[in-house]
């Protein structure tokens, strides 16, 4: 981090701006102002212009869906793949299983392993350890790096061979796969795999060495929750607090609203307010359903089987990493070819829900769709639109704490804490400028 570090008293004028927030996709800015010493606002302010994807879906055959929001995100485009095709199916009425359903975890497993390793070594690990970027930290940390380049690309050599190509794969449709992997080609990945489970086992023993701020936060914890898996593509949606609906009830139970700051919707349980979607979630109210290599080695790091401290999340990220890397060996371990590597769906009119669980959350999709397959609706809540309001809460919970800082370390510790979260701004909606006004 560049610039002096010095102390500073908690009331002096001063303002911060940062143009580019680094290491986090998308473009926003944050805004804090303090007075006299006392935090007054902050916002979270994500000011891409929206994209539209909802408005380019209607008048879409049915099947057009899953590839077309497939461009939402280019780092988990697997998630709003996997979204979209259960929604349409589930407005046609079909529900698969057997090696179908399983090819989609599997694929689900690559991105989680790719996309959470980027993270945690690449974008998040560089504020823990006081540099600028990975390039930096990979000078005094270059066995942690390659490694965590190497377990990348087992996440996405995952996606090459199931989906077709690493980004934006091409072989997901409606009712399956276009054409399903052989045996052997899934046989050949396992050693690779097993390598990437004893690496993200080191990499979890890493990141629970990290220092960590003192932040624990009451959040109200949304996730999907299967009965008897941990939740990839399927499930309901329920929370630590009682919640414990059907997809479908998804907009009886969360409001969207648009405030004056953001072009990105805030959501809110009705009646109640912000909730938090994401690793933390999923691993407090599934922890039972994590394999018992990875439940043994959270614990042994220190974690508990509930985590509220959001700058832990990156721990919680190498637990996940961990537990996909066994997931896709047991999958191929298991895997038999289907006969057929999609089913035939014929469209009829309805609307069709699909929750999926993407790296950075819950992710939600809802197509109402006439008898010809023609979208009539689209709706789709990422997970940072979710997780909006319940950052801006982590900073007036956090910033307060901190304002005897100096201007540059309290800026480094606001950026990390939105880093946290791992935030697709551009899927909200794109990067953070950070404001400190101070009087």
């Amino acid at each position: 981090m560049s610039g002096n570090r010095k102390n500073h008293r908690a009331n002096q004028s001063r303002t911060i701006k940062v143009d580019y927030l680094a290491r986090v996709e998308g473009e926003g800015a944050l805004y804090v102002r303090v007075r006299n010493g006392q935090l007054q606002d902050v916002k979270l302010k994500i000011f891409e212009p929206p994209r539209f994807f909802e408005a380019l879906l209607r008048g879409r055959r049915f099947t057009e869906a899953p590839d077309i929001t497939a461009r939402i995100c280019g780092i988990c485009p697997i998630a709003y793949l996997n979204c979209s095709i259960h929604a349409m199916e589930d407005a046609c009425g079909v529900k698969i299983n057997g090696p179908i359903r399983e090819l989609r975890r599997l694929i689900y497993c690559g991105e989680w392993i790719e996309s959470h390793v980027l993270h945690v070594a690449m974008l998040h690990a560089p504020d823990f350890l006081g540099y600028d970027d990975a390039i930096r930290m990979a000078k005094d940390h270059t066995e942690i790096v390659q490694a965590a380049l190497r377990l990348k690309k087992v996440g996405n050599e995952i996606v090459r061979v199931v989906g077709g190509r690493e980004i934006h794969p091409v072989n997901m449709r409606v009712g399956g796969f276009y054409r399903a992997p052989r045996k052997f080609e899934l046989t050949a990945l396992a050693e690779d795999l097993k390598w990437a489970r004893d690496t993200a086992i080191e990499l979890i023993r890493w990141t629970a060495g990290l220092s960590f701020p003192d932040l624990e936060r009451d959040y109200e914890f949304v996730t999907l929750r299967h009965a008897e898996e941990y939740p990839l593509n399927e499930g309901r949606l329920v929370s630590n607090k009682g919640l414990d609906i059907p997809v479908s009830d998804f907009y009886s139970t969360f409001v969207e609203e648009q405030v004056q700051h953001s072009h990105a919707l805030h959501s809110t349980v009705r009646n109640r307010g912000t909730y938090l979607v994401g690793p933390l979630a999923r691993y407090s109210l599934n922890f039972d359903h994590l394999t018992p290599l990875a439940q043994e080695t959270a614990l042994s790091v220190g974690l508990d089987k509930v985590c509220r401290n959001p700058f832990q999340s990156i721990i919680v990220r190498s637990v996940e990493t961990l537990y996909a890397c066994e997931e896709a060996l047991r999958i191929i371990e298991a895997y038999e070819e289907p006969d057929r590597p999609y089913v035939e769906i014929a469209p009829q009119a309805g609307r069709g829900y699909g929750c999926t669980e993407a790296p950075r959350g819950t992710l939600f999709h809802t197509y109402r769709i006439d008898e010809q397959g023609i979208i009539l609706d689209a709706r789709i809540v990422p997970p940072t639109a979710q997780n909006q309001k319940t950052i801006e809460a982590d900073l007036r919970e956090f910033v307060p704490k901190h304002l005897d800082l100096s201007t540059d370390e309290l800026t480094w510790k606001c950026e990390q804490a939105v880093r946290n979260y791992d935030p697709c701004i551009s899927c909200a909606t794109h990067f953070l400028k950070l404001e400190l006004d101070r009087e």
